[in-house]
């Protein structure tokens, strides 16, 4: 839970910071991605067995993001329980082993972390090698954000309106 409202929080302030329709578009894919691996992967023979007890995609989702967000900070220095510090580059790593340490299932992370690391590579790797954007926010998604500001202004040629007297938005005021 600590993971999940941290590095959301982070992501939406600092990289995300006025794209919330972006942000939505990136849980939405991290989403998709994860449950698609889980589908195909309980199709395989003698792996489907590892899938089948994945019951709950959330923490994967919640290791997605903290991958994607380390790829955005890659250079800010961390602490891990005190013990060592390292750069945020390799924070999935270090969660990645702490959860071997602890004798958990690594399959949850490694399953947040290639969603991670497709959604990464498409957004950010991809576009600055050949141009072409293949995870541009679909404008759906956009128009149910209201990301940019709205500007109430007083549309041209008009006197005081049946809008101004009554307090409200008449005919003589528009959204631009």
């Amino acid at each position: 839970m600590f993971f999940l409202a941290r590095y959301c929080k982070l992501l939406e302030e600092n990289s995300f910071r006025g794209r919330t329709a972006d942000f939505f578009y990136m849980l939405l894919f991290g989403a998709t991605v994860l449950t698609g691996i889980v589908l195909i992967g309980g199709m395989i023979p003698y792996v489907s067995e590892t899938f089948a007890r994945i019951l709950f995609l959330s923490n994967s989702l919640t290791f997605m993001m903290v991958y994607v967000w380390s790829k955005h900070n890659p250079f800010i220095h961390m602490s891990f329980l005190g013990l060592f510090t390292f750069t945020a580059a390799y924070l999935p790593w270090v969660l990645l082993g702490f959860s071997i340490l602890v004798g958990s299932s690594t399959w949850v992370d490694l399953l947040g972390m290639i969603a991670g690391h497709v959604y990464y590579f498409l957004e950010d790797v991809y576009p600055r090698m050949t141009g072409r954007r293949p995870l541009k926010t679909p404008s759906f998604i956009k128009a149910l954000f209201a990301d940019d500001n709205v500007v109430v202004a007083r549309a041209p040629n008009a006197g005081v309106g049946a809008g101004a007297r009554f307090g409200g938005m008449g005919p003589d005021l528009q959204v631009q």
